[in-house]
């Protein structure tokens, strides 16, 4: 897409934000929103992966769209002054309709809008929705998360309750219920592959008011003692705390031309501990390319097209990654 000869543009750019932790099912939906448009001269698309390896932009180049990949940090902590500038060369270059981020899944959406609110942003693009994908089987989890991902869903103007078939169908009606009463000026909608339609994702989105009624189970121990003045909390504050947690992940790649013995390598996956929660990319067997996206214990296969060589993200908490690269590299084939 090149940018359009004469004056400046009148209008702003609409940026829709997408949100949601690691493996809910963000490119996803992105993917989908991407098939929608038979032309998207005038959409650019902004990734950020916690990675310094980039996947999703593999996995989107043949949307039609410009795709834009932020690696190695996250947009609302390190990379926040990179979202800008990135930001303000789209604009320059493209001067789009429409913006999509697809942010990491350890990204706090309040920093990152708190970044598109400064005069040099606003005045040419405008947010216009925020929309956070859940995966079902992490809201039956809740007590184990904190303030990330409390943030992720009560910036949110919709919420996708994605994989909900994997869960029991009477639990569905259950979360729902949940999820309302929790962020009552949210739209909610359960979805299986985040399949949406147009004009649900497109509405324009309620002003938010952020009144939630206090819900004990987004408060785990560390959180509670700091809750009589977390109201009185600056920016800043926020921000530092964010990256606080953000360090203790643990994100690291691996590359290789080299084969995977298929059985010796889902072995691997299946041993992986709990500590190491995140794995996206594409796989080299001896007569395939598979491209793996593993949550949480789970791993999902599907077939790839293209240059034959393993390139791997993975996240972690706390882990050991030199350990885990020497049991990958076992993996594979001698020759």
């Amino acid at each position: 897409m090149s940018a359009p000869l004469g004056n400046q543009p009148e209008y702003k750019a609409d940026i829709l934000l997408l949100a949601g932790f690691l493996g809910a099912g963000k490119t996803t939906l992105l993917k989908r929103i991407l098939s929608w448009e038979a032309d998207l001269s005038e959409t650019v698309v902004l990734v950020n992966e916690f990675g310094d390896i980039g996947i999703d932009g593999a996995l989107l180049k043949d949307s039609g769209s410009d795709v834009i990949e932020l690696t190695s940090g996250c947009i609302c902590c390190t990379l926040s002054a990179d979202l800008k500038q990135s930001l303000t060369r789209i604009w320059q270059r493209f001067k789009p309709r429409r913006i999509l981020i697809e942010a990491s899944g350890v990204a706090d959406p309040k920093s990152i809008t708190t970044a598109l609110q400064e005069p040099a942003i606003g005045q040419h693009m405008e947010l216009k929705k925020i929309i956070t994908v859940l995966e079902a089987d992490i809201w039956g989890a809740r007590e184990a998360f904190g303030q990330l991902f409390y943030n992720q869903l009560k910036m949110a103007h919709l919420i996708l309750l994605n994989k909900i078939d994997l869960m029991p169908a009477e639990k569905i009606p259950q979360f729902l219920d949940e999820i309302h009463e929790a962020i009552p000026d949210a739209q909610v909608v359960p979805t299986i592959h985040c399949g949406i339609d147009p004009e649900t994702l497109w509405t324009q989105a309620q002003t938010k008011t952020f009144g939630l009624k206090p819900i004990q189970f987004f408060q785990p121990a560390s959180l509670n003692a700091k809750s009589d003045s977390h109201n009185s909390h600056s920016a800043d504050e926020e921000h530092n705390n964010h990256t606080a947690q953000s360090v203790n992940f643990v994100t690291f790649s691996f590359q290789d031309s080299g084969i995977f013995d298929e059985a010796r390598f889902k072995k691997f996956i299946r041993n992986l501990p709990w500590e190491l929660f995140r794995i996206k990319g594409v796989v080299r067997f001896a007569n395939r390319l598979e491209m793996l996206n593993f949550v949480g214990g789970k791993s999902e296969w599907s077939p790839w097209e293209g240059e034959a060589e393993t390139r791997l993200a993975f996240i972690g908490w706390k882990i050991d990654k030199q350990e885990m690269l020497k049991d990958l590299k076992r993996c594979l084939v001698e020759t």
